[in-house]
């Protein structure tokens, strides 16, 4: 039996999943679906694992995230609706992203990843602003630094 979900949105970047999390509204959806739009012109691989709502939970070492059969390739596209995407049922989180308000993140953010424990597993963890061009950067400055693709 699973564990219950969590809010969060998970999507796969370039062989990486990358666990979004952040309050409603956050842009969680948002961020998703540029990563997953840009991908073909940046060279690289993203898929949706699911949105909104996530299992995670440790196997063989690490943090892997599932989407719920009843949401599974649903995602919100804000003032459009839901829609039907191509997504993976799970992937291995490589990146912990919380979405933070303005204020907030100026508080608390570095640089640099950090590194964050879930269900017993580490992994590197970002703050990022609400802010949508800011956040894509701090992510996209992240990825490279991940290492080789789990996914």
């Amino acid at each position: 039996m699973r564990k219950p979900t969590i809010h969060a949105t998970c999507v796969v970047v370039g062989g990486h999943g990358v666990l979004l999390r952040g309050p409603s509204r956050a842009g969680k959806s948002r961020l998703a679906l540029h990563f997953i739009e840009s991908a073909p012109a940046a060279g690289r691989f993203a898929r949706l694992v699911g949105d909104d709502r996530v299992y995670v939970e440790p196997e063989r070492g690490h943090l892997v995230a599932h989407v719920p059969d009843t949401i599974a390739g649903l995602i919100e596209r804000r003032g459009a609706g839901i829609e039907a995407i191509a997504y993976q049922p799970s992937a291995p989180v490589a990146l912990v992203v919380d979405i933070l308000a303005d204020a907030e993140f100026s508080a608390l953010a570095s640089d640099a990843a950090d590194r964050i424990a879930i269900e017993g597993i580490e992994v590197a963890h970002l703050y990022v602003p609400r802010d949508f061009d800011r956040a894509v950067a701090r992510i996209e400055a992240i990825l490279p630094l991940l290492g080789p693709a789990a996914c």
